[in-house]
């Protein structure tokens, strides 16, 4: 009998470039299993656009498999309990998986590797989501950075990421295969009512389009992505997140892909350093497991948010009387994304104008991202709300009319998000309030009605969050 290697398919959906796959298929048979563990998730289950994308990913990754001779098993249950009896079942000798950095999943993983090896099996972990392990990038004291440019410069300064290795054109299936639930069971989409629908239009799920999706970039908008990222009227970003979050393409492909394709130019170098933000975030949330939860500096667990359930649902459902902050909520319902500069933009509304909860923010875009990763979702909140690392000061406090008129400058993207102001000319669209009466009624807006007024005023509002940061500053001294 042949040696046989259960592996265990986490956030790391694809074949190519697979570590673990790769040395599983090295030493004899292949068992590929994923298991849905929501309890081993605690209070971050992921939430419903999450759930949608990964029954498409999972979906392509079992014909896939299918097709190279090893079918996908699908388990449902406590992680340990379910690879205990996989290997029963199987006869597995071994277990492989790709390292998570979330702490619920390194506290598991540990347990389980320990069990494993205890009664004989086998069990190894390797790295699959990373250019850098966060143990290895440390500052020259020893500790972990909270200052990105130094971070980085770190990475950067260490070996290059190695190549990418393909995928298998052929696995070789077990003897004895175990029996796999169906996604079907799993209920992963929404039915009642069946919200997905921009989801569709946006999205194709699954590794061969996070490859097409990157040679895209490659091709035709990385030379210029330093200068027109910050532009969410244009189509000039990578779009990669859902599929880096997802493992369906590995961060060394990309970095490979974007150096082949542009160099040391400024758009790759620019690129790259977002790549960087990526790899800083789980830096962060493995030195400090507390980040989604807890602000990184302590004072500001002394701040006095304001709890305001109306003010929140309209943010929420981008009814907050400013343009660029509704189309950007907008958009994240109906698309599952929203553009990294309107991300910002609309974070530093609900916790600077608005002084309501980053970590109800945070929860919303968890729940409503389909690139909704953990690491990265809480250290951008932290950043925009000025208490985490590396963090905007709290008093830089965007200013939603001039972002959206720098940025948007003629409206493209309110138009297409926020259609009830389309007919608006460019100088009013971020200002709808300011245009005259004749002007709204020729547009077909009547503010109240159809275009909620501001719900609070930008420039009294930002008088107050810097009344309160003062304060907080006072109650620390």
């Amino acid at each position: 009998m042949t040696a046989s290697t259960l592996v265990w398919f986490r956030q790391d959906l694809r074949l190519a470039d697979n570590p673990a796959l790769a040395a599983a298929a090295a030493g004899g048979s292949v068992i590929p299993v994923f298991i849905r563990d929501d309890a081993a998730a605690g209070e971050w289950v992921p939430g419903g656009a999450s759930r949608w994308w990964l029954h498409h990913s999972l979906a392509a990754l079992q014909r896939e498999l299918a097709r190279r001779g090893a079918p996908l098993i699908l388990r449902s249950g406590p992680a340990a309990a379910v690879l205990d009896r996989l290997v029963a079942e199987t006869g597995a000798t071994a277990v492989h998986w790709n390292r998570c950095y979330e702490p619920a999943a390194i506290a598991r993983d540990r347990a389980i590797k320990a069990g494993l090896e205890a009664r004989g099996i086998a069990a190894r972990s390797f790295n699959g989501a990373l250019l850098f392990e966060p143990w290895t990038v440390e500052t020259k004291a020893g500790g972990p950075y909270r200052v990105f440019s130094q971070f980085w410069r770190t990475c950067l300064a260490m070996p290059e990421p190695a190549q990418p290795t393909p995928a298998p054109a052929a696995l070789r299936g077990p003897e004895r295969p175990g029996a796999s639930e169906t996604l079907a069971d799993w209920q992963l989409l929404p039915t009642a009512p069946d919200w997905a629908g921009g989801l569709r239009a946006a999205w194709t799920p699954g590794e061969a389009a996070a490859r097409e999706r990157l040679d895209r970039f490659t091709a035709t908008a990385v030379h210029a992505y330093k200068q027109e990222r910050d532009r969410p009227d244009r189509a000039a970003t990578s779009r990669l997140s859902p599929h880096l979050h997802f493992g369906e393409i590995s961060p060394r492909a990309v970095w490979h892909a974007v150096r082949a394709a542009a160099g040391t130019s400024v758009g790759a170098e620019s690129f790259l350093s977002e790549l960087g933000w990526r790899e800083f975030s789980h830096h962060l949330l493995f030195h400090f497991p507390d980040l989604p939860t807890r602000a990184l500096r302590p004072d500001f667990d002394r701040f006095a948010w304001r709890a305001d359930a109306g003010a929140f649902r309209a943010w929420c459902r981008g009814r907050t009387g400013y343009p660029i902050v509704d189309a950007g909520m907008r958009e994240l319902w109906q698309t599952g994304t929203m553009h990294n500069r309107v991300r910002m933009i609309a974070a530093s509304f609900l916790v600077k104008d608005l002084l309501l909860p980053w970590q109800d923010g945070a929860r919303w875009f968890w729940d409503t991202l389909v690139d909704a990763d953990l690491a990265n979702n809480a250290a951008g909140w932290q950043w925009v709300a000025g208490c985490g690392a590396d963090a905007a000061p709290y008093f830089r406090i965007f200013n939603p009319v001039l972002q959206g008129e720098r940025f948007d400058p003629d409206g493209a993207y309110v138009r297409r998000y926020v259609p009830e102001l389309a007919r608006l000319p460019a100088q009013h669209i971020h200002r709808p309030w300011t245009a005259p009466a004749a002007l709204l009624r020729d547009a077909g807006v009547e503010l109240g009605t159809s275009y909620p007024h501001p719900i609070v005023d930008h420039h009294q509002a930002r008088q107050h969050a810097l009344a309160a940061f003062a304060e907080l500053k006072q109650a620390g001294s």
